[in-house]
């Protein structure tokens, strides 16, 4: 007897040995990952430095001999004297390998939806973890080596490594099974099965129902504009995706500019995400929070966090003369509440929140048919935030808390708009682009109709 889809699954294994080595290959990749986004912040770090004449050498040579960096380590900053008038180029670096991962999404987005997905590695929320950590581990890796190309070396090894294993990877038999390949699909179940220690499966899977026939092209892009509810939601979406990477990656990427040890800084900027993954976890399943609530909060109170620097002392003695004149020694504690660094860190803890949630609910906001495509698009909005990112924290030339303050602006901006989006806890998710129009499904325009007859 044909069997669908999930009675194959049950029969395979839910959640077997198959499947955790998969996992475990996507979570050791994630932590590779994390080390490539975050190379720049090392390998272009800017020491302190001092020239032994007025002004600045006109050339390189010249340079070389009268400046002097204060580091125990090397970076192409300290190579190719890459200051004052020349520092743009580390953001530059970093802001093409943001663009290249932007090539990439155009590249291989349509092509994963007519070759498959093997290739091509979707994150959920323990990825998302994972990349924190990440993030802490090229921290530590950047503590034990000190010298940049042996530092790059190190961590770009890995990837031959994970493209030699990609091969090896199936195809996903969710996708395989929508495509109407249900001969290549049975053969999936049948690897998962074995790879969960049970014995070959009498399996056959019933031909799918949802198939678009050969004859017919599946809904692409063109359909996110030309439906008015998906046209808006597509717009609201792309600038929040945008705003989550540029603040998330500006900040992570600003952890260089900030005072104290370097290592140590970078490491709690990938740690203080941690916690955000139990917390959105909470609250986006809770329904007097739900989605939309959870993310717009946290969108809000990264702005939030961000902007408040902008009152805070420029230096630290401003920030001992604030204190002293309280007048009040046990009011020294507030030193730590006083600082950049601390509310930059709950602006990164929030917006690492908000990120892991943009992904489940975006899915949730699009139609089974147009998913896909909808979240290709906001992925490329995504990367656009990534190009810019690096140069924000080079605003800091105007004033010190100018970074942070567009990072502040952003991110109350995009949670603001949040509410113009629908929730979509415990609500039905539609299948095609016609369930829009079903009384059943709440739609954008229809939810902002109802919020402004509540608020009267």
């Amino acid at each position: 007897m044909a069997a669908g889809l999930e009675e194959a699954f049950g029969a395979a294994g839910e959640f077997g040995g198959a499947q955790r080595r998969l996992t475990a290959f996507l979570v050791l990749l994630q932590v590779y990952v994390a080390c490539q986004s975050m190379l720049i912040v090392l390998v272009g770090a800017m020491p302190e430095y001092r020239i032994d004449q007025e002004g600045i050498p006109a050339s390189k040579a010249e340079l070389a001999k009268h400046i002097h960096f204060m580091s125990n380590f090397t970076s192409i900053v300290t190579e190719w004297y890459l200051i004052e008038q020349e520092a743009y180029k580390v953001s530059l670096a970093s802001s093409l390998f943001f663009a290249g991962l932007l090539i990439g999404n155009i590249t291989f987005g349509p092509l994963s939806d007519k070759l498959g997905r093997k290739p091509v590695y979707i994150s959920g929320s323990l990825t998302n973890l994972t990349f924190a950590v990440g993030i802490a581990v090229y921290a530590l890796l950047g503590y034990c080596v000190r010298e940049w190309r042996h530092l790059a070396l190190v961590s770009n090894t890995p990837g031959v490594i994970f493209l030699l294993l990609s091969f090896m990877l199936p195809e996903s038999p969710r996708w395989l099974y929508s495509q109407g390949k249900t001969a290549e699909a049975e053969d999936v179940m049948q690897y998962i099965a074995l790879g969960n220690g049970k014995e070959r499966l009498n399996l056959k899977l019933k031909p799918s129902a949802g198939t678009s026939r050969k004859d017919e092209s599946p809904p692409g892009i063109l359909n996110l504009v030309k439906h008015p509810v998906l046209r808006w939601r597509t717009i609201i979406l792309m600038y929040i995706w945008y705003v989550c990477s540029l603040v998330y990656y500006g900040l992570t990427l600003n952890a260089g500019e900030l005072g104290g040890n370097l290592y140590l800084n970078v490491a709690l900027y990938g740690l203080v995400e941690v916690p955000a993954f139990p917390l959105c976890m909470f609250f986006i399943e809770k329904p007097w929070s739900g989605r939309r609530k959870t993310m717009m909060c946290f969108l809000i109170f990264a702005g939030f966090a961000c902007m408040f620097t902008m009152f805070l002392p420029k230096n630290s003695a401003e920030r001992n003369s604030a204190l002293s004149m309280m007048k009040m020694s046990h009011f020294r504690g507030c030193s730590l509440l006083l600082s950049p660094t601390l509310l930059a860190l709950c602006g990164k803890m929030m917006v690492s929140a908000a990120f892991n949630i943009v992904y489940i609910y975006t899915s949730e906001l699009y139609p089974t048919v147009l998913r896909n495509a909808g979240l290709g698009v906001c992925s490329m909005s995504c990367r656009f935030g990534g190009i810019l990112a690096p140069f924000v924290p080079s605003m800091k030339s105007l004033s010190p808390s100018v970074p942070l303050v567009v990072f502040g602006i952003s991110g109350l901006s995009a949670g603001f708009l949040t509410l113009l989006l629908p929730e979509t806890l415990n609500k039905p998710i539609a299948e095609s682009i016609e369930d829009l129009q079903s009384p059943k499904y709440r739609v954008l325009i229809n939810e902002k109709a109802n919020q402004l007859e509540e608020s009267t």
